[in-house]
Formats: structure tokens, sequence, C-alpha cells
């Protein structure tokens, strides 16, 4: 399975046209048939109840008939809208609705069910929408030069799966230009850090943007700072902004390792780095790659990468943290490993803990006041989902405007 890269171009004058907001009008209409069809039928059972005693069976079964024809009509039209348009109504409601959401007094709790999720997204990305309209001739997030995206461990750039959710699109829309690191999804950090270095500085060369302004994730972020120290790729950077890097490592990575025998590791890595030579590595080595996550491995790297001057070679270093409240705030396999990572890590992420993430000269660690928490996926947008409390994409918007600022 190979998909596209993402290879956009250099445009200072390129402004992302605004949304029509046609898919939001289509689910606040798909919302609006779903209550009428609540109030229909909850009107219906009334006049029935009134009724039937005074009209006699016939017409209590023709009601009946009528009702149950108009009301299928009405429903089938607000759940096709919806699903067809709803970011957030997530794969178990949708699967609910196509095989049970038919079954009488099942479809009241599934339609009221899909409201608590689709009403709210169409509230909330239509305020979005309008804030967006009303900073678009800003172009907040134009920065000096342009921005680069490195991913982390087992993910790769692709066009029609952004590791970055919708985020990129917010930034581009705001006005920046956005390019990816582009490097494997499982090597070792000196062969990630190769990659990101030469991709950069075709980049520099390709465009003439001179410098670029990097945000790094998770292992990306340990790419980066091994490429500007150990590789001299500080020529070609301004800023590193590290997201949720384990830069001092995870414990409980190396206590796997360190407990789960050799020939099961063998046997796990070997089913993913087949999969992953299937997505478009050339090289994976998921042992050493995870390797490089762990505690000892991530503190040498550190060690190595941290006594580097970034503020004399004029980069601004900055980095952000955040946490996870309970299990249950994460998707799979995050909701698993957070207690265990709790145990070796303490508050964390579901993958790192909190004394990992600060480096640079500024240090923000996010907690979400609602509890939810804030997952090492959260941070990237991974499950695309509107977060009570956290706004992913107004946060990059935040931080890519600051570079703005800072004349970067």
């Amino acid at each position: 399975m190979k998909m596209r890269m993402n290879t956009p171009t250099m445009n200072d004058d390129k402004k992302v046209a605004l949304p029509t907001g046609k898919r939001l009008r289509t689910l606040g209409e798909g919302d609006l048939i779903l209550l009428i069809y609540l109030f229909n039928l909850v009107a219906a059972v009334v006049e029935f109840t009134v009724k039937v005693g005074s009209r006699g069976p016939n017409w209590a079964f023709g009601y009946m008939a009528l009702v149950f024809v108009v009301e299928t009509l009405i429903y089938a039209v607000g759940m096709a809208l919806v699903f067809f348009t709803s970011v957030q109504l997530g794969a178990k409601l949708r699967l609910v609705a196509i095989f049970i959401g038919w079954i009488p007094g099942v479809n009241l709790v599934v339609t009221a069910l899909t409201l608590s999720k689709t009403i709210p997204e169409f509230l909330f990305e239509m305020k979005k929408l309008r804030v967006d309209r009303q900073r678009h001739e800003e172009q907040v997030c134009k920065t000096k030069y342009p921005i680069v995206m490195v991913h982390g461990i087992f993910f790769r750039d692709f066009r029609y799966l952004n590791y970055w959710g919708r985020i990129p699109a917010e930034l581009e829309l705001n006005g920046a230009t956005i390019y990816y690191g582009e490097q494997e999804s499982a090597e070792p950090v000196e062969k990630s850090a190769g990659k990101v270095f030469d991709r950069i500085r075709r980049l520099v060369e390709e465009t003439g943007c001179e410098k670029v302004n990097i945000i790094a994730h998770s292992k990306g972020g340990l790419d980066t700072k091994y490429a500007i120290a150990c590789m001299g790729m500080d020529r070609y950077v301004a800023s590193v902004t590290t997201i949720n890097t384990p830069h001092r490592g995870c414990e409980f990575a190396e206590y796997l390792l360190d407990t789960i025998e050799e020939p099961v590791q063998e046997t796990i890595a070997g089913t993913y780095n087949s999969v992953l030579k299937k997505m478009g590595d050339k090289s994976p080595d998921f042992i050493r790659a995870v390797t490089d996550l762990t505690a000892s491995r991530c503190s040498a790297i550190s060690d190595m990468c941290d006594s580097f001057d970034y503020k004399g070679a004029g980069i601004y270093t900055q980095s952000f943290g955040s946490c996870m409240k309970k299990a249950r705030s994460g998707a799979f396999p995050l909701d698993m490993s957070y207690k265990l990572v709790k145990k070796f890590d303490g508050e964390n992420d579901g993958l790192v803990g909190e004394a990992s993430f600060k480096w640079g000269e500024d240090y923000k660690f996010l907690r979400n006041k609602y509890d939810r928490g804030i997952s090492h996926g959260d941070m990237i947008d991974l499950n695309r989902e509107n977060i009570k409390g956290f706004d992913v994409r107004e946060f990059y918007v935040d931080l890519v405007s600051e570079l703005k600022a800072r004349g970067l």
C-alpha cells in the first residue's frame, strides 16, 4: 500500500480560500430534520393517545401506518445527511445506527446519541468558521520562514492520510506555508535525522527560503535536534518546537524491552517491519526505533544534542507537553498504556511522562481543566476529535502566530 506524499510548493503570495461552509450547512440541515423527526413522533404519540378511544381500530391502524412511513422517511433523510457530513459521529455509533437503528425504540436512543454529537459539532465548527473569516485578511500564521512539520514514530507523511489531522489546513488557511519532514516511520534517530536534514536542505535550495521553522512531534523532536546538533542542519533552521517529545525517554519502554523475551520481540518486530515496508518504508527497524525511545537511549541522545548552543546559532527553541487524566481519555492503545506509563513515569500523555517533555528556551505543560485530558495523539489531532477544553487547531494557530510575532 503506497500513498502519495505531501509535497506542496512554495508560494509567498498564495492565500488559501476560506471554506464555503457547505458541509456544515448540510450537517445543520440533518440535525434539524432529526429534531423534526423527534418532535413529530412525540406529537403523533400524543394525538394517538387522545383520539384512539373515539376513532376506532381502523383509524388507529391507518394512523400508525402513516406515521411509520412518514417518520421512517424523515429519519432516513436526517441520518443520511449527518452520516455523510459529520466528523465527530464516530464509527461505533454509525455501525449501531446502520444495523439496529431502525428498530422502534432503539431509533430514539440512536437519534438522541447522534444529536448529542452532531449539534455541538455544528455549533463549534460554525463558530470556528466565523473566527477564520474575521481574521482571514490578517494571515496571522504567515511566518517569514515556512513551517516544516516532522512526524513521530510508526507514521508517514501521506497526502490523503495526514499525520497532523486538520492542523495543516487550518494553518494554511491563516497564511502558513507548510512542508513535511518525510522521513521513514521506523528507523533509529541518526538515520531519521539524516533524512530530515536532506529534506530540509533540498527545500531551502529549491525554494530559496533560507531557513525553516520546525514543529516536531514525539520522536520527530529527537530526529530534529540530532540533525541540528550532530549533522550541521543548524544553518537552515530558524526555530524548533517540540510537541510531546520524550527528550529523556520512556521508562516503561525500557521495562518492556527488558521484560519481553527476545523471540517475542523478533516476532512483533517482523510483523511491524513487514507492514511498514508495504506502507513505503525502505528499511524499517522496529527494535532500534523503539530502543531509541527508552530512557537510557534518549538520555544519551539528549546529552549529545543539548550541549549544542542553539541560541548562539540563532535558533529559537521551545517545547510543549500534555497529560491525560484517566485511561479512558485516550483512544487505543493509549487507554491501555496510560496506567503502565503512570507507574514508571508519573503524569503522562499515554506514552511519555511529564518529566521528559521539557526542552529549549521555553516550555509549557498543557492541562485540560475538564476530565478528558490531552493525550499524545490528541496533540496532533490524530482522531480528528473536538475535545472540550482544548482546541488543537487553535493551539497551533497561536503557536505559529507567536513565531510570526518573533519575526520568524
